[in-house]
């Protein structure tokens, strides 16, 4: 979702005048590495690496909705007293470039995940229904962690990140990383044997679709109600008359809608077409539950594999 730059200018220096005021330091000094990250994939990756040897946090709130994302000056501080900063990089993270430019204080470290791997364009697919104000520009897609094969990448750069900041550490992160990426290797080649043994290559999302990195490196095709990062919630009726013909003509069994959505716009689909609503889990953020039961990016994508399997078979 696209944030208004003139509002997040103003939002931001009104922020920065609270946040001068003699703030104490909000971090853990106890001789760790200090990191934060914006969202749930990141900080899942960096806890993973750097278990006990580092203090993480993660910026959203479990159960917020990423996309309505906005920092607090509490947040804008711990960014800026932390080691090592993680955001996603995209349209919707302009607020981390105002905070970058607008104050002298800044982590040691930065990285954007984007910067990481290989970057697609958001894409209007048929059936499709577009943000009234995206006009003719066109966005790069963000979710670039919804491929484990780029969340693989993702998670090398943080580990040699985290071992440049803290060397004395650095076999430590790197033997959790070998761990780690042997586990990630282990989901791709989940997501290719269910992709590769697959009857079709077609799904359909009754939702936003989050999932381009994913598609594009298990070969499948797909059909949704919106890109991944729209506002919208409400399609129009020929969209969803095209998704229910889609469904219908290709005899899918299963639309997904996506976490923390109401789900209305799969479960219309679904009434007309006799198919099963299922979740897939784009992994953004993840829910005060979900964190008790110790949900891991690990753990929630491989239960999209499993409704993958189910949704192509």
């Amino acid at each position: 979702m696209k944030k208004i730059i003139s509002v997040i200018l103003c939002m931001t220096a009104v922020l920065f005048s609270l946040c001068s005021c003699g703030k104490e330091n909000n971090q853990k000094n106890d001789g760790k590495l200090n990191i934060v990250a914006t969202i749930f994939p990141p900080y899942d990756f960096t806890r993973e690496i750097g278990g006990d040897k580092v203090n993480v946090s993660m910026l959203l709130k479990p159960g917020m909705e990423s996309h309505s994302y906005d920092p607090t000056p509490q947040d804008i501080i711990k960014i800026q007293e932390c080691d090592l900063f993680i955001y996603t990089g995209g349209e919707s993270d302009e607020w981390v470039k105002d905070i970058m430019e607008s104050n002298s204080s800044k982590p040691k470290k930065i990285l954007a995940m984007m910067d990481i791997v290989d970057t697609v364009q958001e894409e209007i697919v048929d059936g499709m229904e577009k943000d009234d104000d995206d006009g003719d520009e066109f966005e790069y897609d963000e979710h670039v962690w919804t491929s484990p094969v780029n969340a693989s990448l993702i998670t090398r750069k943080i580990s040699e990140t985290l071992c440049e900041l803290d060397n004395q550490n650095a076999d430590f992160f790197k033997n959790n990383t070998s761990q780690y990426t042997q586990k990630l290797s282990a989901l791709d080649n989940e997501f290719r044997k269910v992709a590769d043994n697959a009857k079709r290559k077609t799904i359909v999302f009754g939702d936003r679709f989050p999932f381009r990195y994913l598609a594009d490196e298990y070969g499948l095709k797909y059909y949704a109600a919106f890109p991944g990062c729209s506002s919208e919630t409400e399609p129009s009726a020929s969209t969803i008359s095209f998704l229910i013909n889609k469904v219908k003509e290709e005899n899918i069994p299963v639309v997904f809608s996506i976490e923390f959505s109401s789900g209305k716009v799969a479960d219309t689909i679904c009434e007309s077409t006799g198919a099963k609503k299922l979740t897939f889990h784009s992994c953004h953020n993840v829910t005060q539950q979900e964190l008790d039961n110790k949900a891991t990016y690990y753990s929630i994508m491989h239960d999209n594999a499993n409704a993958l399997k189910e949704a192509l078979n």
